[in-house]
C-alpha cells in the first residue's frame, strides 16, 4: 500500500510536465499562468508535508494515509474537468495536499510494520522503486494521451487508482500513531507553512521576473522571518512538529542536507532537459519521454541490489559513490548540441540514472531510521520536506540562470546567422519578454531557420552552465555524505536510566554501542543477578539503524 500511495503522488509531477505545451494551446494561458500549473502543486505539498506527518503521528498514519488518496483523487477529478487555468490551479493544488500527506505517512507506515532494519531497507527499496516507475510512466502515459485525446486524460489513472487503494487501505492496513501525549503544535504549523511557501513562491517569482522585485524581496524577507520564528517556537514547545534534536544525529542532518541539495540541482536539470528536447531538438512528447524514461529505468534496475547491499555497505560509501556519479554524467552531458544522436545522449542519461538509483535508497532509509521509530513519522516529514523545497527551487533557480545566459548571447549567434539590425532587435525583445520558446511562435519567413539555430546555440550556452552549477551542487552534496555519515565507533548521544536504586534493587545503566541503545544491569552486592531490561520510555531504543546511519538523538 506504501508503494502504492508514493506512485499516486507522484504520477501527477511528470504527466504534467510534458503536458504543458498542449495545456497552454488548449486553455490559452500565458507563460507566467503556464508556471504556476506544476508550482500550484509543488507548493502545497511542501508547505503541509511536516503537518502532514505530526497529524498521522498524533490522529494515526492510516486515517492520513486514505486522506492523502481522497485529495490525490479529488484533485484528479477537478483538473480532468478543468475548463479554464485556474480551475487547473485548483486540482494541482489538491493533488499536492494529497502527495503532502502521503510521503511522510508511506515511510512511517513502512517503519511500523517492519521493525527490523535489514528487511526495512529491502521495503525501503521498493519504495523507492515505486517513486522512480510513477516518474517513468509518467511522460509516456502523457505522450500517448497527447497523441490520440484531449490533455484532460492523463488526470483519469489516479482517480479509479486512488480510490480503490483507500478501499483497500481500510481493510489492510494496522493503524499507528506516536506514544501518547504528544499534539498538534499550532505555532509549529503555521511558521512552517509560511516560511515554506513565502520561500517557494518568492524563488519562483524571482525566477520568472527579478530578484529585486519588491514582492520577492518581500517574500524572502517573510520567509526568512517566518524560518526565524519557526526555530524559536520548535524551542519552546513540549511537542514539536520537527523536533529540533533530531539534527543532533548525524545521519540525519547529512541525508536530509543531501537529498535538498541533489534534488535542487536533478529537479531543475531534468526541467531543463525536457525544453532541450523541445526546443532544440524539436521532438514530440512521447519521444522525449522516451528519452527521460532511460533515466528512471536505469535507476529502477540498480536500486533493487543496492537496497540489498545496504547491510553489508556503509550507507557513507553507497550515498557518496552515487552521487560522484551523478555529477560524472551531469559534466559529460555539457558537450551535448543540437544534432546529438539518441544514442550518444542515452549511455550518458543511463550513467546518471545509475547514480540516482544508487543513492535514493539509502538516503531514505538512513533517515528513517536514524530516528528512534516513535518518531518515524516527523523524520520522513522532516526529510522529504526539505527534499521538496530543494525540487521546487530547482526548476526556478537553474531556470533563472540559463535564462539569463542565453538572452546575454543571444544577440551574438544572431548576428553569427546573418540577422542584424531591427529584425534582430525585434527577436530578442520578443525573447526577452516572452522567453526562448516565444521565438519559435515569431512568423519570421525565410528567416525562420537561422532564427531558430541561433536560438538553440543560446539555449545550450545557457544549458551547459547549468549543467556545471548542477554537478557542483551534487558534489557538494558527496562533500556532505562522505564527512557527515562518517562511521563511529560510538553512540553519539547516550539514553541514561533515571531510575535510582534502592537497597536490594537492581541499578539500570544505559551503556552506549555503536548504533544502538544497550541497558545493562548492575547487581547490589549479596542480591541475585537479575537480566537487564529497559526502562521504559527512557532506555527504549525502538528504531533499528541501518549500516550508516547515527543513533537516536538524546532527548
Amino acid at each position: 500500500m506504501a508503494c502504492l500511495g508514493v506512485f499516486v503522488a507522484y504520477l501527477p509531477v511528470t504527466t504534467v510536465a510534458v503536458s504543458l505545451p498542449a495545456i497552454q494551446a488548449a486553455l490559452d494561458a500565458s507563460t507566467a499562468q503556464l508556471s504556476w500549473v506544476q508550482d500550484a502543486f509543488v507548493l502545497p505539498m511542501a508547505a503541509f508535508i511536516l503537518t502532514a506527518g505530526v497529524v498521522g503521528d498524533v490522529h494515526g498514519r492510516k486515517k492520513v494515509f486514505q486522506a492523502g488518496l481522497l485529495f490525490s483523487a479529488a484533485g484528479a477529478a477537478v483538473a480532468l474537468a478543468a475548463p479554464s487555468i485556474e480551475v487547473l490551479w485548483a486540482g494541482q493544488a489538491l493533488a499536492g495536499l494529497g502527495a503532502a500527506a502521503l510521503l511522510p505517512t508511506t515511510l512511517a507506515l513502512i517503519s511500523h510494520a517492519v521493525p527490523d532494519h535489514r528487511e526495512r531497507g529491502k521495503f525501503i527499496g521498493l519504495w523507492a522503486t515505486s517513486l522512480l516507475m510513477a516518474l517513468a510512466v509518467g511522460p509516456l502515459i502523457a505522450g500517448l494521451v497527447l497523441e490520440h485525446t484531449d490533455w484532460r486524460w492523463i488526470y483519469l489513472l489516479v482517480v479509479p487508482v486512488s480510490l480503490v487503494a483507500t478501499v483497500f487501505a481500510a481493510r489492510l492496513l494496522t493503524d499507528s500513531r506516536a506514544p501518547h501525549g504528544r499534539r498538534l503544535d499550532w505555532p509549529g504549523q503555521i511558521t512552517a507553512a509560511v516560511a515554506i511557501t513565502a520561500l517557494v513562491y518568492g524563488v519562483i517569482e524571482g525566477g520568472a521576473g527579478s530578484f529585486t522585485d519588491a514582492q520577492v524581496l518581500a517574500a524572502l524577507f517573510i520567509a526568512a522571518a517566518g524560518a526565524v520564528a519557526f526555530v524559536l517556537a520548535e524551542r519552546r514547545s513540549d511537542s514539536p512538529m520537527l523536533d529540533l534534536a533530531l539534527f543532533r544525529s548525524p545521519a540525519f542532518t547529512a541525508t536530509t542536507l543531501v537529498a535538498m541539495i541533489t534534488f535542487l540541482g536533478l529537479i531543475g536539470f531534468f526541467f531543463l532537459l525536457s525544453l532541450y528536447f523541445g526546443l532544440v531538438q524539436q521532438l514530440d512528447t512521447l519521444q522525449a519521454a522516451w528519452r527521460l524514461f532511460v533515466v528512471t529505468a536505469a535507476s529502477i534496475v540498480v536500486g533493487g541490489p543496492v537496497s540489498r547491499l545496504m547491510h553489508r555497505i556503509h550507507a557513507r560509501i553507497l550515498i557518496t559513490a552515487g552521487l560522484l556519479v551523478v555529477s560524472g554524467a551531469l559534466l559529460s552531458m555539457t558537450t551535448l548540441d543540437a544534432d546529438t544522436s539518441f544514442a550518444s545522449i542515452a549511455w550518458r542519461l543511463a550513467l546518471l540514472g545509475i547514480g540516482m538509483g544508487g543513492i535514493l535508497t539509502p538516503m531514505t532509509a538512513t533517515a528513517v531510521a536514524s530516528v528512534p521509530q516513535h518518531l518515524a513519522g516527523m523524520a520522513a516529514a522532516g526529510n522529504n520536506a526539505f527534499r521538496q523545497i530543494g525540487g521546487a527551487l530547482g526548476p526556478a533557480v537553474l531556470g533563472a540562470l540559463l535564462t539569463s545566459r542565453a538572452l546575454d548571447t543571444f544577440p551574438a549567434h544572431l548576428a553569427d546567422a546573418g540577422i542584424s539590425g531591427a529584425g534582430r532587435r525585434t527577436i530578442v525583445e520578443t525573447a526577452r519578454e516572452g522567453g526562448l520558446g516565444a521565438v519559435a511562435q515569431m512568423n519570421l519567413g525565410a528567416r525562420t531557420g537561422q532564427a531558430l539555430g541561433a536560438m538553440g546555440d543560446a539555449f545550450l550556452d545557457g544549458l551547459r552552465l547549468c549543467l556545471i552549477v548542477a554537478a557542483a551542487l551534487t558534489l557538494l552534496a558527496a562533500l556532505v555524505s562522505a564527512v557527515l555519515l562518517r562511521p563511529r565507533t560510538s553512540s553519539a548521544a547516550t539514553v541514561k536510566a533515571a531510575a535510582q536504586p534502592v537497597p536490594g534493587t537492581v541499578k539500570v545503566a544505559a551503556q552506549p554501542v555503536p548504533g544502538t541503545v544497550k541497558v545493562a544491569a548492575q547487581p547490589v552486592p549479596g542480591t541475585v543477578k537479575v537480566a537487564a531490561q529497559p526502562v521504559p520510555a527512557t532506555a527504549k531504543a525502538a528504531a533499528q539503524p541501518v549500516p550508516g546511519s547515527a543513533p537516536p538523538p538524546a532527548r
